[in-house]
């Protein structure tokens, strides 16, 4: 769990103008995506990314130093509600291959795992 004495990252409150919504920066979305990773009770697995981690044999923690360690790569997506943004997170956890982890940010307080995969195929 967050300790809330902690300061949160900067908060993507605010990039919704109008009814247009303007992506935040990649700088801005992996602050908020690295603390919400710190715990991980913030982080919820689809049925797909849990059958495609069995698969590959990954765990729940490499997903979860992908997201406190990596950085985005490719664009930043609008979700599908309101206060969702849809990225990839890659890096390379020590002794394996390079891994993505296609997430949903929903509204700063969850992180919807929706796939995980290896970048180098």
């Amino acid at each position: 769990m967050t300790d809330e004495s902690q300061p949160r990252p900067l908060a993507l409150r605010g990039v919704e103008a109008g009814r247009e919504k303007e992506h935040p920066s990649p700088h801005q979305l992996i602050a908020v995506i690295r603390f919400l990773a710190e715990d991980s009770a913030n982080l919820i697995f689809s049925e797909h990314a849990q059958e495609r981690m069995e698969e590959r044999g990954i765990s729940d923690e490499e997903v979860s130093m992908v997201l406190r360690l990596g950085e985005i790569s490719g664009r930043i997506a609008a979700g599908n509600a309101e206060g969702e943004w849809r990225c990839k997170v890659v890096a390379k956890p020590r002794g394996s291959r390079q891994m993505g982890v296609v997430t949903i940010m929903m509204l700063e307080q969850r992180l919807f795992i929706a796939t995980v995969e290896w970048e180098d195929r």
